[in-house]
């Protein structure tokens, strides 16, 4: 795990986005050029005591095709504090978001677990944690109803399931 104050961050969140080619033209691809389809999702649990947030997520691809890599936003309803440990492929992005890379996701299959404890600003006696893709790894996704959650978690140590 790594230390990362929020400007920090940024900044690499800019360095590597500077990097991302430009969108291509808005013209429709052929058939047969048409981006693979996946079904990204997103399974885990939460629970919160004291103002901080413990998180354990699990990305699944239903498929039809594999993804060599995608990306997740995790956004809470409240900022996060200056500092936090955050697990090796997950950057902040914002005041209240950061963002996390879900490693390969093949068709049908399970990605890599990602763990991680976030402390809030203030102690809440509440949050909620929206979680959505971001970038599906150049896959189409039609279905967004599992890949888009907002889990509510109240400060009672109780688990969330999602």
């Amino acid at each position: 795990m790594r230390i990362l104050r929020a400007p920090a961050a940024a900044a690499v969140l800019a360095v590597a986005a500077a990097t991302v080619p430009a969108a291509a033209s808005a013209a429709p691809l052929p058939a047969a050029a048409a981006a693979p389809e996946a079904d990204l999702a997103y399974h885990g649990y939460l629970s919160m005591t004291a103002g901080q947030v413990e998180l354990r997520m699990t990305p699944q691809n239903h498929g039809p095709f594999g993804v060599a890599d995608a990306t997740v936003r995790l956004r809470w309803s409240v900022p996060l504090a200056d500092e936090q440990r955050l697990p090796a492929g997950c950057a902040r992005a914002e005041v209240r978001a950061v963002l996390c890379r879900t490693g390969a996701l093949p068709a049908a299959g399970w990605g890599r677990t990602v763990t991680m404890a976030v402390r809030l600003k203030g102690a809440p006696s509440e949050v909620t944690l929206g979680i959505e893709t971001v970038w599906g790894g150049g896959a189409v996704d039609r279905n967004h109803h599992n890949d888009r959650q907002r889990v509510l978690v109240l400060d009672t140590g109780d688990t969330y399931v999602f």
